[in-house]
This record gives C-alpha cells, sequence and structure tokens, in this order.
C-alpha cells in the first residue's frame, strides 16, 4: 500500500521558547533524550524493513526542534535512500546546521521551515534558506500570522528565491478581519484556507485509511487530533483497522489535518508536496476553501 505517516516520538525540547506555540515544551532529561533516541531507531528500522510491502512518505512532527539532535538528522538521511520512501520530511525552525544534507537523497528529503522574529537573527534564517537553495532541497518556509509579525513576513518574502513557497498559519484562536486577513493573503495566496478551522464533522478524510499518526511506542492513530488508537505499528494490528472513515470532530484547523480533508482540494493543491507543505503552483486566490468554522 501507499502509506503516509506522521511521526511524533517523546522529544518534546526545544531550543526557542516562542510565546505563541501551543506545544507543551519541556527540558528533556537525558533519560528522555535516550528514549526519544531508541524510539526513532526502532521506527526507522521498522520503515526500512517494509521495502516488499508498502511504499511509504513519512512526515516528522517533533513537539521540540528534532534536527538538532543528531539522531533526527541521521534518520532523514537513511529513510531518504530507502527505494520505496517516497518522501521524508520534518517539520524545524531550522537553527540546526544544514551540512548534514549532503549525504541525503534530496529528490526524497525535504524540510517544513518556519521563521519566528525575535528567536533567531533574521539574516542568519535568511542565510539558512539561501543556503538550502543552493544545495537544491526541496522545502517551504513560513511564519505564524501575528499582527507583529506581518513586516517580518512581508520582507522575508521579498528575499526569499521565487521559487521558495512561503506560507502563513493563522494564528491559533485568533480572528483576522477582512483587511487583516487581505494583507496575510497578500504574502500567501493559500492563507484563505487558514484562516478559518474546517468543519469536518461527518466529512470523508484520508486519514485512518491512507495517512495515520505513530507514536513513539508504535500506537497508530488516525491523525494526531483523534486519539482513539487504531492498533500498534510494530505488531501490525493497525493494518486491520485501515479504512476509509468520516471525521469525529466538529471542526479542523491545523494544515497537517486539514489538507488530508476529502472536501478540500488541496492534494490537487499541493500535488507532489502535501508533505513539505509545496504547492504545484500558487495561485493567484484559493477558491473553493470549504465548509469553514469561525470560533469566534
Amino acid at each position: 500500500m501507499d502509506l503516509t505517516l506522521l511521526y511524533r516520538g517523546p522529544l518534546a525540547s526545544c531550543d526557542y521558547d516562542c510565546p505563541y506555540c501551543p506545544f507543551a515544551k519541556r527540558r528533556d532529561t537525558g533519560e528522555q533524550l535516550r528514549a526519544d533516541r531508541a524510539a526513532l531507531a526502532r521506527f526507522t528500522d521498522w520503515a526500512r524493513q517494509q521495502g516488499s510491502d508498502d511504499r511509504l512518505s513519512i512526515l516528522f512532527t517533533p513537539w521540540g526542534e528534532g534536527l538538532v539532535r543528531s539522531w533526527y538528522r541521521r534518520a532523514l538521511t537513511e529513510l531518504s535512500r530507502l527505494p520505496h520512501v517516497r518522501r521524508v520530511a520534518i517539520q524545524t525552525n531550522l537553527s540546526c546546521r544544514t551540512d548534514w544534507l549532503e549525504a541525503a537523497d534530496l529528490d526524497t528529503v525535504a524540510l517544513w521551515c518556519t521563521y519566528h522574529p525575535g528567536q533567531t537573527p533574521y539574516d542568519r534564517f535568511l542565510g539558512k534558506c539561501r543556503d538550502l537553495a543552493g544545495r537544491g532541497v526541496r522545502f517551504s518556509v513560513g511564519v505564524v500570522g501575528q499582527p507583529e509579525h506581518l513586516d517580518a513576513a512581508r520582507r522575508l518574502r521579498a528575499d526569499l528565491p521565487g521559487h521558495v513557497y512561503l506560507w502563513v498559519n493563522a494564528a491559533e484562536g485568533r480572528a483576522y478581519t477582512d483587511e487583516e486577513a487581505g494583507a496575510w493573503t497578500g504574502i500567501d495566496p493559500l492563507f484563505p484556507y487558514s484562516r478559518y478551522p474546517h468543519a469536518s464533522a461527518g466529512l470523508p478524510c484520508r486519514t485512518g485509511e491512507s495517512v495515520v499518526s505513530v507514536d513513539g511506542a508504535g500506537t497508530v492513530r488516525r491523525c494526531h487530533f483523534v486519539p482513539a488508537p487504531l492498533g500498534n505499528l510494530y505488531d501490525g494490528s493497525f493494518r486491520a483497522a485501515l479504512r476509509p472513515r468520516p471525521c469525529p470532530l466538529t471542526a479542523c484547523d491545523c494544515h497537517i489535518g486539514y489538507v488530508h480533508l476529502n472536501t478540500l482540494p488541496l492534494y490537487d493543491v499541493f500535488a507532489g508536496g502535501v508533505l513539505e507543505r509545496i504547492p504545484a503552483a500558487v495561485p493567484a486566490t484559493a477558491p473553493g476553501a470549504g465548509p469553514r468554522l469561525s470560533l469566534v
């Protein structure tokens, strides 16, 4: 089968402390880091053994920053060189060095990068992006749509190579006036998909069928936002549970969730770049954003 896995292990430490971050951060102890390293090695070993059965696409979505840890850099490198892995990508703040990518297969590896103003110097982040572009790495760049980030986002859009997509995530719990939304849409034409939560109750979604979430213990769930387990990755029990199923939640407000809704056109919009959030072509507008819920 063609299977997409969203992997999130125990890692919860980050080198940034963004005040708007919804993730519960901690300072990982040595024991916690060793546990995360072992869990990732187990997952990587499982993926390596699936060559005769599955075609895999893998996105790492750690609570913390993974690429400052050698085992995440090594995992992406190794997985990128497996012939049955279509894509392996990770969400990152890009604070790590980039020379490790020299050993990776650039046709397979990709990065989903987020710029956090106030956490890193602008020129340093831009320099990392230009380095990635020079290496021929597939990557997208984004910002959180906080009002104080608007000027930095405009500057970043102007300075990034033209082929690099700059996305904007609506800030969690924030309502945007039409004027505010227009300013962000001027930077990211696809921002209307992020502006409101998407009504999802009872609607068909690829999660639980061809897309699943995996934690460090191997527990498989349909996505990060639905806690009910489908089985375990390592004993294979999850496979019998894979089937089309409607979303049990009222709304979906995170890109890594709603991108998989069958009722949205995002698999076409991001054709070839769903995991790393790279659109096939950025439209001038984002028509057909689908049913939305305003939570204000």
